[in-house]
């Protein structure tokens, strides 16, 4: 008579089943997973999958180990509000921050030079010309989330000259633009990036102590936005605090 056990399931499976406590809400932040030990005794597996099934939520950033504590669910990562959602939800709600968000501005809508070879190329325009910039600061609860950068076309201010007169605009300027021109504004697809965060921006984010032999990497996102003739009119830039990460839904098994 063999004596071998029934094979157990694999460390995917066993990693997806917590994944879906994790997803419903069953299992919360700071809730308490098993030890290896245990994962290898409740699903009757070796020490070898039940270590790589915790390992793989460790990888998802779903859980963290804490010291005397052992492994428990992660909080969530900070929610990326791009420059994208911003605008659907002024649109569909009226309103152009999150609860709790606040913004300063850093640079008022200013004419200002573009010596940006990607903004330049995005906008169709020769570099070291004239553009439309601000510069925001998103705050989320009293803390810095995002630095929110806009470059404007020149072309729009024929349509919408506030945008630098430095009057508070009575709605969003593309909103403006599409009601004077029946033109509407559309954006292409979002990019997202990670590069060192720039002496400004470690600053914006309260983070000017950091030693100047350290490269602090933040999470960028870039989108241009065209009007129905398909020429650019916009680049919306948005740099986010250090550990931010763009969520993305999760595979079920």
């Amino acid at each position: 008579m063999s004596t071998d056990r029934p094979r157990g399931p694999g460390y995917e499976e066993i990693a997806n089943h917590y994944r879906r406590k994790i997803d419903s809400g069953e299992l919360q932040p700071g809730a308490k997973l098993p030890t290896v030990r245990e994962v290898q005794t409740i699903w009757n597996v070796s020490n070898t999958t039940a270590a790589a099934a915790m390992a793989e939520l460790r990888r998802a950033g779903l859980t963290i180990a804490r010291p005397r504590v052992g492994t428990v669910v992660a909080d969530p990562p900070p929610v990326v509000v791009t420059g994208v959602a911003r605008i659907e939800q002024l649109i569909r709600t009226g309103k152009p921050y999150q609860d709790g968000e606040t913004k300063v501005e850093l640079i008022r809508p200013s004419l200002r030079s573009c010596n940006d070879p990607y903004i330049a190329d995005q906008l169709g325009i020769e570099l070291d010309s004239e553009i439309v910039l601000r510069v925001r600061l998103f705050s989320q609860d009293g803390q810095p989330k995002a630095i929110g950068v806009n470059c404007i076309h020149p072309r729009a201010l024929a349509i919408v000259p506030e945008l630098v007169e430095g009057t508070e605009l009575p709605k969003f300027w593309q909103l403006l633009y599409t009601e004077r021109t029946g033109e509407s504004i559309t954006p292409a697809n979002e990019l997202f990036h990670a590069r060192p965060a720039s002496n400004d921006e470690l600053a914006a984010f309260n983070l000017a102590d950091v030693p100047p032999d350290m490269a602090v990497p933040v999470l960028v996102s870039n989108v241009t936005f065209h009007t129905d003739d398909g020429q650019p009119i916009e680049v919306w830039e948005d740099t986010y605090a250090p550990g931010t990460r763009k969520a993305v839904p999760r595979a079920q098994a």
